[in-house]
């Protein structure tokens, strides 16, 4: 009876240790901590995204805990301030993805990346997309970590099964010991078997734990090497994204409320289009149309040219103003003034007359393929000042139309009204037509008119301006100039015209010299000034 409580007491105190193994609680799974908004924007931003779910799809097949690690991915780069979980918060079997998240997070680059993707989903999943490569290539390295961990994982789970085996027969000896009854010797040999099981138990699982953390610190050099380049290859891709969809003049507004696989076809047509390697030029066009709109004001005095006669006080000259400091001279400033004979400073300044739609014929005849400095083909360069002229004529509420030609029966003709959006597949469709072929002059000036026209007899507005960009000569007809120019009177509108690497169609006496108001050669491809002026004046 006396021995009872010893023995026990000694079994309780072994018991207690191994009870406790079990004591830590189940580990975390995803390493980034989120709130439950930040979980909805994952689930809707995976639910919309088709290249998430075929990824994870691709990664689960292959390697374990893999949805956690795309959660984890996304959330760093999605997530303002990310916070990441310690080591001993996480399930063993996630500590390969805690070691891929920590090394993607602590790289230089990361900071760059988030840049771009902090608070918008679309594009923290893009920078997800864009790892894939390396993600694959990272979970291939940590196949040894990971198998490693999965052991520690089960030895811990064994180990908790045995402190559970070991609750389970104490439980009989406590209770004898409780009501002063001797602990059956069998009861007693029960719990120490139990206890020596629970103890082997957690000496294999300490091992386990060891051997995955040798392979886990094995794999880091790699897995931190490989982050790098993931990361690296991620904010360059979703930087050129950003870029090109400002480029195209897509603005973060419509991107907002395009939905996700929209709008990933809509960066993959931008960056597959023929003129996708032109979208640095586009966007410089773009970003000087929209600065030369920035200097115009209206009823400006421009640059001073000399001294003329008048009555505006606000351009009197110094020496007029000081009559009237003297009494005597004061009628005479009034009489001159009366009478517009006051000295005033003379100016010339640019002046916007349009009013109707702005039309720009682009020429898209083989020779347009044609490159110049930089390697910038001529179509690259007109598509480009086109596509400015179309912010241009959003930007003042004006109609505006592309006329894409080549020879005589060769026009695509393409409509942007001004009460409509400018949607970007249609602009896209306008920027990559190219028709081949000859060129005339006729066709597309022809059809110009005639829009023109149209619009005069719809709504009555006059004072359009056309922009004739060609890179080629070309004659006209007698007859077709007699009512070219009768439509041109009657309609008041001005023809601008850019002749492209061809000095002679620009030259004093040529049929573009005569058919435009305001002509200019361009001949350096690279340069988006040389038609600075088209946008002070259109």
């Amino acid at each position: 009876m006396g021995e009872a409580p010893s023995r026990l007491d000694e079994l309780g105190s072994r018991a207690g240790t191994c009870l406790g193994l079990s004591a830590a609680g189940p580990g975390r799974h995803t390493v980034v901590v989120a709130d439950r908004f930040d979980r909805i924007t994952w689930r809707d931003t995976y639910e919309q995204s088709t290249g998430l779910r075929e990824l994870d799809a691709e990664l689960n097949a292959r390697y374990d805990c893999t949805t956690d690690l795309l959660t984890d991915t996304f959330l760093a780069a999605y997530k303002g301030n990310p916070r990441l979980r310690g080591r001993a918060e996480m399930d063993p079997c996630r500590l390969v993805n805690h070691q891929i998240v920590t090394a993607l997070v602590d790289s230089p680059e990361f900071a760059e990346l988030r840049r771009e993707t902090v608070g918008d989903p679309y594009a923290a999943a893009m920078a997800v997309l864009a790892q894939s490569t390396a993600l694959r290539r990272i979970l291939e390295r940590s196949q040894d970590a990971q198998e490693q961990a999965e052991q520690a994982k089960k030895a811990q789970e064994n180990t908790e099964g045995a402190a559970t085996a070991v609750a389970e027969a104490l439980q009989q000896p406590a209770e004898e010991a409780a009501e002063g009854c001797t602990v059956p010797a069998p009861a007693a040999d029960a719990v120490q078997q139990a206890i020596k099981a629970a103890e082997a138990a957690a000496a294999a699982a300490r091992q386990a734990a060891q051997g995955a953390a040798q392979a886990l610190a094995a794999a880091a050099p790699g897995i931190h090497a490989a982050a790098r380049n993931a990361v690296t290859k991620a904010a360059r891709a979703v930087r050129e994204e950003a870029a090109l969809m400002r480029a195209w003049g897509v603005g973060p507004g419509e991107l907002e409320r395009m939905p996700f696989d929209q709008r990933a076809l809509l960066a993959e047509r931008l960056r597959t289009s023929r003129l996708a390697q032109w979208a640095e030029l586009i966007g410089r066009f773009r970003q000087m149309a929209d600065g030369e709109r920035a200097r115009k004001v209206q009823n400006a005095t421009g640059e001073l040219v000399g001294i003329t006669l008048g009555n505006d006080l606000s351009r009197v000259i110094p020496s007029e103003l000081a009559s009237l400091g003297s009494p005597e001279l004061r009628a005479v400033f009034a009489a001159r003034y009366a009478t517009g004979e006051l000295m005033l400073y003379d100016s010339q300044g640019e002046q916007t007359t349009g009013q109707g739609a702005i039309i720009a014929c682009v020429d898209t005849s083989h020779s347009m393929y044609m490159e110049g400095p930089g390697g910038v083909t001529r179509e690259a360069w007109a598509k480009a000042c086109a596509l400015a002229l179309l912010d241009q004529a959003r930007h003042a509420g004006r109609d505006f139309v592309g006329v894409l030609f080549s020879a005589a029966d060769k026009i695509h003709v393409f409509r942007f009204p001004a009460d409509q959006p400018a949607d970007i597949a249609r602009t896209l469709d306008f920027a990559e037509t190219f028709l081949g072929g000859g060129t005339s002059y006729q066709t597309p000036l022809t059809t110009a008119g005639d829009l023109l026209e149209e619009e005069f007899n719809d709504t009555a507005r006059t004072r359009g301006d056309i922009v004739m960009i060609t890179d080629d000569e070309c004659g006209v007809t007698e007859a077709w100039m007699r009512g070219w120019n009768d439509t041109k009177h009657r309609l008041g509108f001005r023809v601008f015209g850019v002749a492209i690497g061809a000095l002679p169609a620009a030259g004093a006496g040529s049929v573009l010299d005569v058919l435009c108001d305001n002509l200019r050669s361009i001949e350096d491809l690279t340069d988006t000034r040389a038609a600075a002026d088209l946008f002070r004046l259109i």
